[in-house]
C-alpha cells in the first residue's frame, strides 16, 4: 500500500545527503578500507564525545551492544538481571544469553521503568538492572542510580532509542557502567543496515568488548586471549554515519518540532493519553518515536490506514505474554494495559509540517474533535 504519510521515509532521507553519502562509500571502496579501519575509529571518538563517554566501541547491533557489555561485565548463570518488557524482546534476550535470569518490573506513564518498583524486585542474585531508555525518552536516572549504588548494582543502559537525549544534563549512555544504542536504520542516527555502539567511562570493559566483537584476537601480537565473537561495525557504515552524524543535531530539533505540532494539535481529545510535551524540565526528549495512548487504538489505526497514514504498534503483545519465553509469572498491569492502548505516529525530519498536519486532522476526525 502506498501511504500518503509513510511511518519513515527512507528515500527521502538519503535524497537530501546522496552527494556526500556517495563520495563517502566510494572513498571507503576505492581504497578498499572495510573492515576495522580509520572511518570507524573516527565514529566511534565521534559517539564519545558526543555523549560525554570516554570510549566507545562500534559493534554489529544494539542487541550485541547489551549482549557484550553483559558478558564483560561478568554477568553469568544463576544471576539476576532486572529490567522491564514494554521493550524489544532483545533487552531480555541478551540476558539469557548469558545464563542468567530476566526479572520483569512495570512501567509508569511514560513507558520507562517506574523505579519505585526497583527496590522490591532486588535479591540477593541480583547483579545488574537494565534500564530502557524507550521513545528518546530517559528513565529517571538519579534514582535509579541511587539504588543501584546502595545495592552494587552494574547498570547498563539499553539507549537503543535515546541517542543524545539528556536527563538533568547529562547524556543517555553515560550513567551505567556502558550505554547502548542501536544504528538500525529507523533509529535517530541509522547505518544502511544493522550497527550498534557502546560508550563508557571504563578503559578495562572498553578493552573487553574490543577484544570480544574480534574473537579476542590480539591483534598487535596475534594472541587469542579467549573465545570471542564476531561483531564489528563494518567500516563501509562508519563512513555513512560520519556523514550522517553532522546532521543529527538539527535532525532531532526538528523531531522535537513536529512533536510539540502534534501536542498542539492532538491536546485534549477525549479518549488519546499524549507523550510529555519537548518542553519538560529536566527531560531533554529527542522523539524516536511519538507514541500515543488510544481508548480505541484498533479502531483508530484503521481509520488512520484507510485515510493512509501508517503507523506502528509497539507491542501489540507484551513480551511476557509470549509463552515461548516462560516469563508468564510475571505481573505487569500498566505494561499490558500499553500494549492494548499504544500506536505510533509518523515522526521523522523529512515529515513536513502539511504532512504532521494532515495526521492531526485524521485522528481528530477520528475522535470527531
Amino acid at each position: 500500500m502506498s501511504y500518503r504519510v509513510p511511518f519513515v521515509n527512507y528515500p527521502e532521507h538519503y535524497r537530501r545527503i546522496w552527494d556526500e553519502t556517495m563520495a563517502a562509500l566510494t572513498d571507503v571502496l576505492t581504497h578498499g578500507d572495510l573492515i576495522m579501519r580509520a572511518h570507524l575509529r573516527e565514529f566511534e571518538e565521534s559517539i564519545a564525545a558526543m555523549s560525554g563517554s570516554k570510549y566507545a566501541v562500534g559493534l554489529n547491533s544494539g542487541t550485541d551492544a547489551i549482549w557484550l557489555s553483559l558478558v564483560a561485565a561478568g554477568i553469568k548463570t544463576g544471576d539476576e538481571v532486572i529490567t522491564v518488557a514494554h521493550t524489544f524482546v532483545a533487552t531480555a534476550a541478551v540476558i539469557v544469553h548469558c545464563g542468567a535470569r530476566p526479572v520483569l518490573i512495570d512501567v509508569g506513564d511514560d513507558y520507562n521503568m517506574d523505579v519505585s518498583r526497583l527496590e522490591a524486585a532486588i535479591t540477593p542474585r541480583t547483579r545488574a538492572v537494565i534500564p530502557v531508555h524507550l521513545n528518546g525518552r530517559l528513565c529517571e536516572m538519579d534514582r535509579l542510580m541511587e539504588i543501584a549504588g546502595k545495592h552494587k548494582l552494574i547498570v547498563i543502559e539499553d539507549a537503543a532509542q535515546a541517542l543524545n537525549a539528556a536527563f538533568d544534563g547529562k547524556k543517555s549512555g553515560s550513567f551505567g557502567l556502558t550505554g547502548c544504542f542501536s544504528l538500525y536504520p529507523a533509529k535517530l542516527l541509522g547505518a544502511a543496515g544493522d550497527g550498534g555502539i557502546v560508550v563508557t567511562d571504563d578503559e578495562n570493559i572498553a578493552q573487553k568488548i574490543r577484544l570480544l566483537r574480534d574473537h579476542c584476537v590480539e591483534r598487535a601480537t596475534g594472541d587469542i586471549l579467549g573465545y570471542g565473537f564476531n561483531s564489528r561495525l563494518d567500516n563501509l557504515q562508519a563512513a555513512l554515519l560520519n556523514v550522517k552524524l553532522k546532521y543529527l543535531p538539527a535532525w532531532i530539533e526538528r523531531r522535537r518540532e513536529i512533536a510539540a505540532r502534534y501536542q498542539h494539535g492532538l491536546g485534549g481529545i477525549p479518549g488519546l493519553s499524549l507523550p510529555p510535551p519537548p518542553a519538560a524540565g529536566r527531560y531533554y526528549d529527542v522523539f524516536t518515536n511519538y507514541a500515543v495512548l488510544s481508548d480505541n487504538r484498533d479502531g483508530l489505526v484503521s481509520h488512520l490506514t484507510e485515510s493512509g497514514v501508517e503507523t506502528i504498534i509497539s507491542w501489540p503483545k507484551p513480551m511476557h505474554r509470549h509463552p515461548a519465553l516462560g516469563l508468564g509469572h510475571f505481573r505487569l498491569p500498566r505494561t499490558e494495559k500499553i500494549s492494548r492502548e499504544v500506536v505510533s505516529l509518523p515522526l521523522y525530519p523529512e515529515l513536513s509540517d502539511a504532512q504532521a498536519d494532515f495526521v492531526i486532522g485524521s485522528v481528530r476526525k477520528f475522535y470527531r474533535v
